[in-house]
């Protein structure tokens, strides 16, 4: 499956599925220019039709897309693999591209370039876009079928790290050295649990929180950095009390958006806002536009004229949609601005080469209100993924944002989820988010604070004061005044 964020945070699956599932994902389909998605197949435009259907690379993510008599085949390639991944169905036209929507309700959406050698491909709910070039014909590897057994289940897994994980020099990881070391342990007609454990062994020391494993019955796999814990509805209610109990002084928060957003007015005027997740808001659909709407709906009655500060709490935040991260960001400033850039790397032998850095833009929400003063955001290891994202885009906001706490969790790519050929599904980060000055990563390390403060979960264990939200409400004011 290609790699791309979801809007739902499912607290069972493994944490990286937060940000790749598409079954549950993004999107059941809101054209902006108003076509309504009907109940079969639509005959797109002949001639942006004939211009999409062939074979086609993706720059970077390890796929390719074979398109034909109205279907989509999704395969996924490395030097020593071809496997089929998902399929979807022409249902429409926007403008100049050719939608296809899958079985899992994914949408993609194809745009050609004005000659026949290139198109763009872009997933609703999706911040980026991806580059297409046109192939002559599907790969030979593809036509074939694949090997099976443990030792080709573990050459497809190394060998999809080798060619599109780009930390392996932050994380101080030769994986040469690790397949030296693991290979020779594999053997055909290995138990399944031992295959498991081994594949789980080998990625464990990168502590990356965007890769995991799905090994169905025998078992999964999913990790965080050390010293933090991965966010779930037990950790994220338990904060939500802690909070009322020492900073609000027993005032509850209004809840909205099926319990994932939380918000105070304090007596100054100060706004509290809690946001564990970005999805999940509506339990009836995955679908982004009504996760879109929802939290539309939940900003306009939150961010409301009279606001003198606003404190966004996201210690406790699973990731999920960036496009739904930046909707808050845009109640936040009256200029657009840059957020970050993305990048995916493209060379399955050099980890340094990657596709062109593609900005990502804040534009001010049109006819709502937006509050421009004094923001405090709130971070810890906690805050995951689309959480950090919109930290990283509230950097770069006009009106200064102070960020306070401690570092995020450090991993901000979508997630590339590949299966194998013995029905187990895995996932690793591809891409990095760049800062728009300098270029910087935040991967690994995650995004510092301005202001350092205590541990939030060592303060609600010990049933201490909040110690970051105390900061917050000083520096707020001190700005306000």
């Amino acid at each position: 499956m290609l790699s791309r964020n979801s809007p739902v945070e499912e607290a069972r699956a493994p944490r990286w599925r937060a940000r790749s599932r598409r079954a549950t994902a993004v999107v059941l389909l809101a054209l902006v220019a108003g076509t309504e998605l009907a109940a079969g197949p639509v005959a797109a435009a002949p001639h942006a039709a004939d211009r999409v259907d062939g074979v086609w690379r993706l720059d970077g993510y390890g796929t390719v897309l074979s398109v034909e008599d109205g279907r989509l085949r999704e395969y996924q390639t490395t030097a020593v693999s071809c496997l089929r991944g998902d399929t979807a169905r022409r249902t429409g036209q926007a403008g100049n591209s050719v939608i296809y929507t899958g079985d899992d309700t994914t949408v993609y959406r194809i745009r050609p370039a004005a000659g026949k050698a290139g198109a763009t491909l872009h997933f609703d709910g999706s911040v980026g876009d991806r580059r297409l070039r046109r192939l002559p014909a599907l790969p030979a590897r593809c036509t074939e079928a694949a090997p099976t057994g443990a030792l080709a289940t573990f050459d497809v897994f190394w060998q999809t790290f080798e060619e599109n994980y780009p930390f392996f020099a932050a994380k101080k990881t030769n994986w040469q050295t690790v397949r030296d070391r693991y290979r020779p342990r594999v053997y055909d007609g290995m138990p399944d649990t031992e295959l498991f454990a081994l594949l789980r062994e080998m990625v464990l020391p990168l502590y990356d929180a965007h890769v995991g494993i799905d090994a169905g019955d025998t078992g999964s796999f999913a990790q965080s950095r050390p010293g933090t814990m991965p966010p779930g509805p037990g950790l994220d209610q338990q904060a939500q009390r802690f909070v009322e109990q020492h900073d609000l002084a027993g005032m509850r928060l209004r809840t909205f958006a099926n319990g994932r957003i939380g918000y105070a007015r304090l007596p100054d005027g100060t706004g509290y806002l809690r946001v564990s997740g970005f999805g999940g808001y509506d339990g009836d659909s995955p679908a982004y536009a009504r996760n879109s709407a929802v939290l539309d709906e939940t900003l306009s009655q939150v961010i409301r004229p009279g606001l003198r500060g606003l404190v966004l709490d996201l210690r406790i935040n699973g990731g999920g949609s960036d496009a739904l991260a930046l909707q808050i960001a845009e109640r936040l400033t009256d200029p657009a601005y840059v957020a970050y850039a993305k990048r995916a790397r493209n060379d399955p032998i050099d980890p340094g080469r990657h596709t062109r850095p593609q900005p990502v833009r804040v534009r001010p929400a049109a006819d709502r209100f937006r509050y421009t003063g004094p923001v405090a955001v709130l971070t810890g290891g906690e805050t995951y993924s689309a959480g950090e994202t919109l930290t990283q885009a509230l950097i770069q906001r006009p009106a200064r944002t102070v960020r306070i706490g401690q570092n995020t969790q450090g991993v901000f790519s979508d997630v590339l989820e590949r299966t194998l050929q013995n029905g187990w599904s895995f996932g690793l980060p591809n891409e990095e988010y760049l800062t728009p000055s300098g270029g910087k990563t935040f991967d690994g390390e995650g995004i510092p604070p301005d202001i350092r403060t205590g541990n939030f979960l060592e303060e609600i264990a010990n049933g201490t004061h909040d110690s970051a939200f105390t900061q917050a409400l000083a520096v707020i004011r001190r700005r306000a005044e």
